[in-house]
């Protein structure tokens, strides 16, 4: 795609959006009610380009991309009205006779750049937030799963008209101009280092952000916890997508007491979730490509695999697998997006508390514990963007909470509420009546008129 025809699709968003047919509710709803039809009636090709790409099962699709996004329609759905509505607020005496209120306002154009791990999900579920909150979307999905691009270039175009949603097909060249182009927003999920690159561009045009990142999320384990449960619950958080998923347990910090306990139940486990060989077990995924593959074939050695190990190059394949680790190592010093799970251990909590804080913030952190204390201790004194207590991953699959990062994780936050609220300015407007005019704060001053400005703003 040229930069004329990139320039020519903002300006007809832009355009289209002047028209105020967007900041119609009406409108909203039946654009998100298209929506809900239209991958209801492709959820199957959706499923398959997901197992094609990701060897996601249909089930696992479903559970953590395709019904995830229709619930978010649903959510949208019920409450875009309420969320629309103008919100009367009080008025101080000193404003005098006036009313108060905040209008929630569209942006304008926002521009959806999504990842390839998630590439169902993390474009339209956004782009759900998007629209609802009254905006024009340009899409630039992942060249690196190509056949849900490709589905979702399907959907767009029969559910949208272009100049409200148009989904940019390509790679790098065409997110660069993308970027360059004046739009009103920019929504981001992707690596660390892409989003700097999007930050620098966007600041080049004063374009608010929001940046979905990742990290090393740690996922601490105390003496005091439930290993059966937290095995159970960690292999899920960290298997789940072949490990590719930005909230995935990064490493396992356990206490030292209870490390070979922990690791049993994990071992347990993996067999007992994706059999006694993951490679050939067609409800597990895959590398997305080569590259992602021997990423996290990097961290394999011959003296640090404590289960698992096994792989398949031509397939893609490594099987969830278990790496002993020290805080000097690679994979304690890069995110990990694949099913390698370092095992590190501390002897006393403030020890591990020091050790996440001394790093950068990560997207997510999780704390298995039967203390009370400890559990609070560490959601306390920790800096993340969100996390669970006795479980993984699950802080996403909610409306009621926004979902986002903090410092090199990420900044801003999406989700319900908070998603409609992203993609929203609110106006702050005094409506001023015109039947009194109170003098006191015109010039000339004088001892009066300060002794009555006093007493009205006090």
């Amino acid at each position: 795609m040229t930069r004329e025809e990139i320039e020519n699709i903002v300006a007809m968003q832009k355009d289209f959006f002047l028209t105020g047919e967007t900041l119609d509710v009406s409108y909203r709803l039946d654009s998100l009610k298209n929506l809900y039809t239209n991958i209801q009636v492709m959820q199957n090709e959706i499923c398959e380009a997901l197992y094609k790409d990701l060897g996601k099962s249909s089930t696992e699709a479903y559970m953590s991309e395709v019904g995830m996004v229709l619930s978010e329609i649903r959510y949208m759905i019920k409450h875009i009205k309420k969320f629309a509505k103008e919100k009367r607020v009080k008025t101080p005496i000193a404003q005098f006779c006036a009313k108060s209120f905040v209008k929630p306002s569209p942006y304008g154009v926002v521009l959806i750049l999504s990842p390839w791990n998630y590439p169902f999900l993390l474009t339209m579920q956004p782009l759900v937030d998007a629209i609802s909150a009254g905006n024009t979307v340009i899409c630039r999905s992942s060249e690196h799963s190509p056949n849900v691009t490709r589905v979702m270039d399907k959907l767009i175009r029969r559910t949208f008209r272009k100049e409200h949603v148009y989904d940019v097909l390509g790679g790098v060249e065409e997110s660069t101009m993308l970027l360059e182009q004046k739009v009103d927003y920019i929504f981001f999920t992707g690596s660390t280092r892409v989003g700097k690159i999007v930050l620098e561009k966007a600041s080049e045009n004063f374009v608010p952000v929001t940046l979905e990142m990742g990290g090393k999320s740690p996922c601490i384990v105390d003496k005091t916890a439930d290993l059966k449960l937290a095995a159970k619950r960690i292999v899920f958080g960290k298997f789940l997508n072949c490990g590719q998923t930005c909230v995935a347990p990064d490493y396992l910090y356990c206490d030292e007491s209870i490390k070979d306990e922990l690791l049993k139940e994990v071992k347990r486990q993996v067999v007992l979730q994706y059999g006694l060989d993951p490679i050939d077990n067609e409800l597990y995924g895959k590398m997305v490509n080569k590259k992602s593959y021997d990423l996290s074939m990097r961290h394999l050695k011959e003296d640090n695999i404590l289960f698992g190990g096994r792989h398949d190059e031509e397939r893609l394949k490594i099987e969830p697998t278990i790496i002993q680790a020290n805080f000097d190592d690679l994979c304690m010093k890069e995110e990990i997006f694949g099913p390698i799970l370092p095992v590190v251990t501390f002897s006393e909590l403030d020890e591990a508390i020091n050790f996440i804080n001394a790093n950068d913030a990560p997207l997510a952190l999780y704390i298995f514990s039967s203390s009370k204390e400890n559990e609070q201790k560490v959601i306390r004194n920790c800096k993340f963007g969100g996390g669970c207590i006795n479980d993984t991953i699950m802080q996403i699959a909610t409306h009621e909470m926004g979902f986002g990062g903090i410092g090199k994780s990420g900044m801003g936050a999406y989700h319900g509420k908070v998603g409609f609220d992203t993609f929203t300015h609110y106006k702050s407007i005094v409506d001023k009546k015109t039947w009194i005019d109170l003098p006191i704060r015109y010039q000339p001053y004088n001892s009066k008129k300060d002794k009555m400005i006093k007493m009205f703003m006090k």
